[in-house]
């Protein structure tokens, strides 16, 4: 098993004549949380991407304990069966209820018996306060508790790696610490997450490791405590000076 859940070697992306993802490379020890900040458009999303898989990289390497995932050889699907993701968006299918949304995969790509997925979705839902909301559809949960379920349902897989793309973007402020409270939660029981997200403060709670991404490249990387609270690079400086006036920070 390799030191490092995730590493990425000069990992390069781009549409068509437009650069992405730039000499992109990084490590992720196990039970760590690296946080990317940077404004729309640096790259972030399409990073989450790729490493899941749902974008092709054209150069470099992205391994998985060791393994080679950017390979195009390999079985995509068992290395997603690796990685749980979640979108700004929720993503849950709707005419299904939350038990259904969060036994699917466990049932269909890893084969658990109806009854032991649900016993094992209810564990989870319980632990992040939903079990009373099992037979409810999406659409009679609150934003804040729509993402949890989906955070939730990622979970329900046992992945080795959690990825999450600014999951508090599509919420009303006042449900923006419920699904924070969810990742800290898992960030205290040692799940090893990729974040993407422009909320600062939370950044700051979570992330071992804070890396800015400038259009497509890392400008910086350290501590939360270097790189958010004395960033030495002028892009970060004035990324972060524009997220304070925001609010953000």
């Amino acid at each position: 098993m390799s030191a490092h859940v995730l590493s990425l070697v000069g990992v390069r992306k781009s549409f068509g004549s437009e650069v992405v993802l730039e000499d992109i490379s990084f490590n992720v020890p196990v039970h760590t949380a690296t946080v990317f900040i940077g404004a729309s458009g640096s790259g972030k999303s399409t990073l989450l991407r790729c490493i899941n898989l749902l974008d092709g990289i054209d150069d470099g390497v992205i391994s998985l304990d060791g393994q080679s995932i950017s390979d195009p050889r390999v079985n995509t699907d068992e290395i997603r069966r690796k990685l749980g993701m979640v979108f700004q968006s929720f993503n849950l299918f709707p005419h299904m209820t939350v038990m259904e949304n969060v036994t699917l995969a466990p049932i269909r790509v890893q084969g658990l018996t109806k009854s032991d997925a649900e016993e094992q979705a209810a564990e989870l839902l319980k632990r992040f306060g939903l079990l009373d909301k099992a037979k409810s559809y999406p659409d009679r949960l609150s934003g804040g508790q729509q993402q949890r379920v989906a955070i939730i349902r990622s979970l329900a897989v046992r992945p080795r790696l959690l990825l999450l793309d600014e999951i508090t973007s599509a919420l009303d402020p006042v449900l923006v610490n419920e699904v924070l409270s969810t990742v800290r939660d898992l960030k205290r029981d040692g799940m090893t997450m990729v974040l993407a997200t422009h909320e600062m403060g939370f950044a700051k709670q979570v992330a071992d490791e804070v890396c800015f991404l400038h259009k497509g490249r890392i400008v910086e990387w350290g501590s939360p405590e270097q790189v958010i609270d004395s960033p030495r690079d002028p892009r970060t400086q004035d990324f972060l000076k524009r997220v304070h006036e925001a609010g953000r920070l």
